[in-house]
């Protein structure tokens, strides 16, 4: 792709991934027009006060609940990040409505005027939590994928193309578990759901990359996983809280011990490339000639988070925690 020839719109762009892709896509692709879409007019001026403030950028105030807004804000687009959504477990548990509602038909909606827009690619993010979903959270994504990956099939002989990101959790993202961590320490006692937990772990940039190699490389319906390392919380814990008191509090509702990224099921459709697996549609329009170069899986593999082959080391926890914290000790050393 030329991105200096591009329009992109990324919407949720004043959350943490939309200020990091903005930030990645000025300094390095430099895009014709990049369109900030977002629903809070506060983020949008903190935004732009702290140096968001380049002159091919747009801010657009706007929902993806309105589709008559997302009409508007898409108009000349050519690439869209669909990036915006509930994401806090607990409140998509308690306000399930409104979860459906920016979640699913909220994805709709992009759908529909990136298609009547004719915008050329759509890369819509989505999470480990879709696979095989015990939340609400997971199962507005889940309905997602399916949208986003059938929407080819709406846009027929067009050029809109739709393709998805799952992928774990973001290091420095809402609702980490590091700063949770480091505030508790305070009080020399950390919470802890289960000893044995597992999760995927990635930074922000590594997420932004990512998405931007998915957007350069995508066919049009698939679904792309990042071969990223895993980490026990019980080793973070003691990284981020040495020496504290750990209370085990148990798995909350909607929580599981281990995440998958890929399973047993997807497998059958999925290839693998040096940095990623690739999940292709199982739709008639989905050209056989995509992806040949690629391996294909052994049968039942299933990448998940207590299986993983990448693990943290010690060291890269605590880059995590406190960045620069290890090399100034080897330096210091």
């Amino acid at each position: 792709m030329n991105w200096s020839e591009q329009v992109v719109l990324v919407t949720g762009g004043t959350g943490s991934f939309g200020k990091k892709f903005v930030e990645i896509m000025l300094r390095e692709h430099h895009p014709n027009k990049l369109i900030i879409f977002s629903r809070d007019e506060l983020k949008q001026h903190d935004m732009r006060a702290s140096g968001f403030d380049d002159s091919s950028l747009r801010y657009f105030i706007g929902d993806v609940r309105d589709p008559v807004r997302l009409q508007r804000a898409l108009a000349g687009v050519t690439v869209v990040v669909h990036a915006a959504a509930l994401k806090q477990v607990p409140a998509c548990e308690y306000n399930p409505f409104e979860a459906i509602q920016t979640n699913i038909m909220g994805g709709r909606n992009v759908i529909d005027a990136a298609i009547d827009q004719k915008v050329q690619r759509i890369l819509a993010l989505s999470t480990d939590k879709a696979v095989n979903p015990i939340n609400l959270y997971g199962a507005t994504k889940l309905c997602a994928e399916k949208m986003f990956v059938q929407a080819n099939a709406y846009a027929g002989a067009q050029e809109t193309r739709f393709s998805c990101a799952r992928y774990g959790n973001v290091v420095g993202s809402r609702g980490s578990v590091i700063p949770v961590f480091l505030e508790q320490r305070k009080r020399g006692r950390i919470t802890l759901t289960d000893s044995r937990m597992t999760r995927f772990w990635l930074t922000l940039e590594h997420g932004v990359r990512f998405v931007i190699r998915a957007l350069e490389c995508m066919h049009g319906g698939e679904i792309f996983v990042p071969k990223i390392p895993s980490m026990r919380l019980i080793d973070l814990a003691e990284a981020v809280a040495p020496g504290c008191i750990i209370d085990y509090i148990g798995i909350r509702p909607g929580e599981k011990l281990h995440e998958v990224l890929l399973s047993e099921d997807e497998t059958r459709n999925a290839v693998e490339v040096d940095e990623m697996f690739v999940i292709k549609p199982s739709h008639p329009w989905w050209q056989k000639g995509n992806w040949v170069h690629a391996r294909e899986l052994p049968p039942d593999f299933r990448y998940s988070s207590d299986s993983n082959e990448q693990w943290l080391s010690q060291e890269e926890l605590q880059e995590l925690i406190e960045p620069g914290a290890s090399v100034q000790a080897r330096v210091t050393a």
